[in-house]
Order: structure tokens, then sequence, then C-alpha cells
């Protein structure tokens, strides 16, 4: 009645030898470390280990070990201010060719490694790290979305033959087009309800002139916001890669902002610089017929300043931007002594160079470099202006300057270089940042945290303490209460705690401190079906069972309202996934899969022990389940309580 088959011990003892080896390298920590990695034009090989080890000796800087992994050289040290110090000394040794950040590798021996087993990742709030929340400027979003709609309008126009006059931008976001005959007016409907289904277009009239004004619906206008997001948020990701965080945490806060948490990151100016700066290029036409230095830009056109100095007019129709590029190489120019970068359009983007190109050969299209950088707001004295709360006010600056203006000599196609960069470091900047991703739309760090690692380390410690002492007590408790039946209650508890950590640790899950929060109430929650069950025991000793057959109902009859509550506290945990964010759903995470492994561990698990304990036997007289115990019925005598 009491004993498993020899299938579910081995299940058992299998299942817990496999969270035992999966959770075990949780416990032995990081060590700081160096990881440099390969850009575009470089790679990464057994010389470059060589170089960074000579870099090292000739500082008279220790580390543990220096090996390739992963496309990247990681040295190991045995403390931070040592690896401080060799970031600096690798980063003169290897220059701005290639990517050298710090970082922290785990301490798991590599007969772990080999069979798969890792550490979870820790989060900001454990690790240390940095803490950014952007702003996207929606309003460029639909400047641009607008300026789009005006120029497909005049392609579609154009290659279907539609006489019209001008097409210009009108006032609240509108685009104008302006006919002098009704018949192509009407024709002009046709073919551009066709082609642009995300715009109104309607009739008016003034004067002698016919208009069609074309305005994006609401729909359409959600729809491009919310696209300008995900592409952004894909965007940052790729620039994330490019400073090799683990487990970085991108997602969207309310309609227009974005968090992004790196988790270990230490060198914060340096993820503030590829994160925070936007950088952009828009390719326009140079106006020829403005006359610079009369102080009158023609309607039409704009003033741009020259990187080099003076001005230059361009035209506002935007031939093509940076959502158009595939792929930026950095590179360097040997005829002429100047750094360039090579560009790869995407299909949309080589037709469009290729026609444009094609059409004003002999004139200068312009490079037009854009970048939005938050600076602190300062008074008239040149100080910082400070909120209510003490804080820098910050205010956004757009930086819009033209790189080059080179006279279109041919007809160009899907790849072209950009010149007119200061050096190599500024050519190999602005590549990663376009071929990690265009962003959409610019954005803005409104709100920069950084949490230590001293105070990520303190918040282990007291995570982890609170845990060990909550499961302390919870063991006390049970084996001065249920004896026998705790012991087995605490065992299947602990059992429990290495089945969480270690499915935690097969997922690379982010622990952060909601996580631990999750697995404290976890283990408060599943030492309740013990608890149930030891009760049911009891109770069925009381009406007078056997002590086998007290064990057999006890875990039996308990099963059914242990599954009902759980199966309950397991739709809140995912009602809390579905609809939560952030450190809500790492919460929900742990509490899911708690439930989950407290299901097998307080009924399974414990009963195999139990079963060890008390099954062999035959005849069972009593057993040890605290303050009530049965005894065989003898003549003269009725079953003890």
């Amino acid at each position: 009645m009491n004993r498993f088959p020899l299938w579910k011990n081995l299940l058992v003892l299998v299942t817990v030898v496999i969270g035992f080896l999966y959770a075990l390298p949780n416990f032995y920590g990081e060590y700081p470390a160096v990881q440099v990695s390969a850009t575009r034009t470089t790679r990464v090989d057994e010389t470059t280990v060589t170089r960074v080890k000579r870099a090292l000796d000739q500082a008279k800087l220790t580390y543990v070990e220096a090996n390739l992994a992963d496309k990247s050289v990681r040295i190991r040290f045995a403390d931070t201010d040592t690896q401080i110090r060799a970031r600096d000394v690798v980063q003169e040794e290897m220059g701005n060719e290639y990517i050298v950040a710090l970082s922290l590798l785990p301490a798991t021996p590599e007969w772990l490694q080999a069979i798969g087993a890792k550490p979870m990742y820790l989060g900001l709030d454990l690790r240390g790290g940095v803490h950014f929340l952007m702003q996207v400027d929606m309003r460029a979003v639909l400047k641009k979305a607008e300026e789009t709609a005006g120029d497909d309008t005049r392609r579609i126009l154009r290659e279907k033959k539609v006489r019209y006059q001008t097409v210009t931008r009108g006032e609240g976001g509108t685009i104008e087009v302006r006919f002098r005959d009704a018949a192509e007016r009407e024709r002009a409907i046709k073919v551009l309800k066709e082609d642009l289904r995300d715009v109104v277009f309607t009739e008016s009239q003034r004067g002698a002139d016919l208009f069609l004004a074309g305005r994006f619906g609401e729909s359409a206008l959600r729809e491009k916001k919310r696209f300008a997001l995900e592409q952004n948020i894909t965007a940052l990701n790729n620039r994330v890669n490019e400073l090799g965080v683990a487990e970085p945490i991108i997602q969207q806060q309310g309609d227009d902002r974005i968090v992004v948490q790196l988790p270990g990151v230490q060198d914060t100016a340096k993820a503030k610089d590829i994160l925070g700066r936007t950088a952009t290029l828009e390719i326009r036409l140079v106006d020829e017929d403005a006359m610079i230095g009369s102080g009158q830009v023609p309607p039409g056109s704009k003033a741009y300043r020259l990187r080099q100095g003076g001005q230059i007019i361009l035209k506002n129709q935007l031939v093509y931007s940076g959502d158009n590029i595939t792929d930026a190489t950095p590179g360097f120019d040997s005829q002429r002594n100047t750094a360039i970068v090579s560009i790869t359009l995407d299909s949309r983007g080589a037709a469009i160079n290729q026609r444009v190109t094609g059409e004003n050969l002999q004139k200068r299209m312009a490079v037009v470099y854009i970048e939005i950088k938050s600076e602190p707001k300062l008074d008239a004295n040149k100080k910082p202006v400070l909120d209510a709360q003490g804080r820098a006010i910050r205010e956004s600056k757009r930086i819009e300057e033209v790189i080059t203006a080179p006279v279109i000599r041919s007809q160009l196609g899907k790849r072209f270089q950009i010149e007119g960069l200061d050096n190599r470091q500024e050519a190999n900047e602005l590549s990663l940042l376009l071929r990690a991703g265009s962003l959409a739309a610019p954005v803005e760090i409104v709100e920069e945290r950084t949490v230590g690692p001293s105070l990520g380390a303190e918040n282990i410690q007291r995570g982890f303490q609170s845990t060990w002492i909550g499961f302390a007590a919870i063991v006390v408790f049970m084996m001065i209460y249920y004896l026998v039946f705790g012991v087995t209650s605490s065992l299947a508890l602990g059992a429990n705690l290495l089945f969480l950590v270690a499915l935690l640790s097969m997922m690379q899950a982010t622990l952060t401190l909601p996580g631990m929060a999750g697995i404290a109430l976890t283990l408060g929650m599943a030492i309740d079906a013990n608890v149930l069950i030891n009760e049911r025991i009891r109770e069925e000793l009381r009406n007078g069972n056997t002590p086998h057959a007290s064990i057999h109902a006890g875990y039996e009859r308990a099963f059914g309202t242990i599954l009902d509550s759980n199966i309950t506290t397991l739709i809140a945990g995912l009602a809390l996934f579905t609809f939560g964010s952030g450190p809500v759903r790492g919460f929900a995470v742990v509490l899911c899969l708690g439930i989950l492994t407290s299901m097998f561990s307080a009924v399974t698990v414990s009963r195999a022990m139990v079963n060890l304990i008390y099954g062999r036997r035959a005849k069972l007289e009593r057993v040890a389940i605290g303050n009530t115990r049965w005894e065989e019925q003898r003549p003269g005598r009725s079953p003890a309580a």
C-alpha cells in the first residue's frame, strides 16, 4: 500500500540529482573580467589574445586567465580594481577598432559547463548596472511619415502621368496637391487611393486652383507610432549586443517611452554614449538655385550647417533616410587620406538612389548627419537649472550638419561611400550606430539611474539571508510539530527549492528582488501542502484507521484540495504574467514555476521518503506525527488518540 514501484523511486532520485547539478552553478559566484570583441572590420583570434596578454604583462597587471571564447577574448581578474585598470590598458593597446568592455564571468567549473549547467542571470537590483528611461519623439515620426507620403505622392503621379502643379505640406500635417484641371484631379484621386491606402484625401478649391488634401487616418497614425516604437526597441537591442551585455531588459513603457536596463554594466559612460546618441542620416538634394549669403531661404528649402564651416541650402524633399540602410562598414581612403563609411541600401533605397542620381547628374547631393543629445539646462551664470526635487533639468539639443555634399558624377545604386569624416574613430562610431539599426524616431534619455555593484551585493546577501531564515524557521516548526513527518516535509521543501533554482537556471532566467520575493513566498506556500497531508493523516489515525491506511488516505484525499488551491494560485500568477511588466512578470514567473515544483515535491518526493521509512514494515504499530499516535487495538484497550 505504501510502497513506490522502482521506477517512481528512480524518478525522484534522478530529478533530485539533476536539480542539484543545475542549481550548483549559482553558488560559485562570478569573476570580474574584461571582454574584447571584434567589429565588422576586425576579427578576434589567438593573435588578439597574445596582444592582450603582452599589454597586461607590460603593465604588470596580474590576471587569472585569458582565453578565446564565443568570438571574443575574455580576461579574468581577481578583483575589480585590477579589472578597471586592465580595461584602460587593453583599450589603449587595441584602439577603437575593437570593443573593450567590463564584464562579469561565472566561476562555474568546466565539468558543469560541459553539461550545460549555468547560473541564473542577476537583474539590475542584484548585480548592479544602469537604468535608462528614454522618450521617443513621436512628432518626428509623424513629420517623417508626412514627408515620405509627399514624396510618394509625387512619384505616383509622375509614374501614372497625372498632370499636377505642386505638392506641398499644408497646415496640420496635410499634403496638398494643386491642379488646374478637374479631370486630372479625379484621375489623381483614383491612383492615389490605390497606392496610399493610409491617407484620406479630400477635395477643395481656392479661386481658380483645385486642391487635393491628404491626411493620415487615426488608425494609420497609431500604427506608425507603434511601428516606430518597435523599431527603436529592435535598434536598441542591436546596440546593446555591441556592448556584450548578457540578458538586458529593453521594453516599452507607456505609449512613447522605452526602459533599458543593463545589468552588470560598469562602463556607464560608454553605455550612455552608444544608447543615448541618435545617429541617423538623411539624403537630400542641394538647392542649386539658392543664393548663399542672401539671408533668404527659398520656399521648399532649408539652410543647414556644413561640418567644415559655413552654410548650404538643401531642398526639403527627402530622398531617403537611415531606415533604408542595411549595412555600414568603416574604412579608409588612402588616396584622399580620409576616413570613410561604406553604405549598403535595401531594395527600396537602392531603387530611389538609382532614380534620383540618374535624374540629377552633375548636381550635388548632400548627406545630412542628425544627432540628438541630452544636456543639462543652464541659467545665465552657466549653472545647471534644478527642479523641485533638486535634480538637474535636461533639454534635448538637435544637431543637424552636412557631412559631405559631393557632385553626382554617375548613377549610383545599392552601395556608396560617405566621406568628410574627421577620423577613423568617428567612422567606427557612425558605422556602429547605423549597422545596429537606424532609429525610426529620435530618443532622449529623460531618466538615468545607476545601481552600484556593492549595493547589488548587499541586496543579494539580504535576499538570500531572508530566504534561508524563513526556510530554517519553517523547518524548525515542522520538525517540532510533526516529528518524523516534519523532517520528511522539510526535506521535500528543500527539494522544492532545489527544483525551482534549477529550473530558473536551465531557462537562463533573470533573478531580481521581486523574483527572490517569489522564491520566499513559494516556500511559505509549498509547506501548506504538507501541512494538509499531515493533518489528514492525523485525522485518519484519530478515526481508528491503521497507520498504513492513514498514510495512504492522507496523501490520496489531500491531493484534491492541494490541486484546487494550487490551480487558483496558478491562474492568478498567469494573469500577473500576462498583464504585468518588468518586475511583476519576473515575480509571476517564479510564482508559477514554484507552484509546479511544489506539487511534485510536496506529494511525490515527501511520500517517497515516508514510504522508505514506514513502507517496508508489514505490521506498523505506530507513526511519529506529533501529538497523535496510533497503537494496535488489544483486548481491553482502545486506539489512543
